[in-house]
C-alpha cells in the first residue's frame, strides 16, 4: 500500500462539499474534511473526491 501523498497535490485539493482544506491521515489512508465531517479514501496513493464514496466522521474522530 502506498502510504505517501504527493504535497503539492494536497495542496490544490479541496472538499468538493464545502471547498474547504482538507488534512491527510496517513495511518487512515483518507483526506479529512473538517467543515463536512467526512473522510475521503485514498487508494493507490489517488483521492476519491467523491461525496458517495466518502464516510461520515464522528465526534470522537473530530475531537468534538
Amino acid at each position: 500500500m502506498n502510504t505517501t501523498m504527493d504535497t503539492k497535490l494536497l495542496e490544490l485539493l479541496v472538499c468538493p462539499v464545502t471547498k474547504g482544506p482538507l488534512e491527510f491521515d496517513r495511518a487512515r489512508q483518507e483526506l479529512i474534511s473538517r467543515s463536512a465531517r467526512l473522510a475521503y479514501p485514498v487508494r493507490d496513493g489517488m483521492p476519491v473526491m467523491l461525496e458517495t464514496e466518502a464516510r461520515t466522521l464522528t465526534d470522537a474522530e473530530l475531537g468534538i
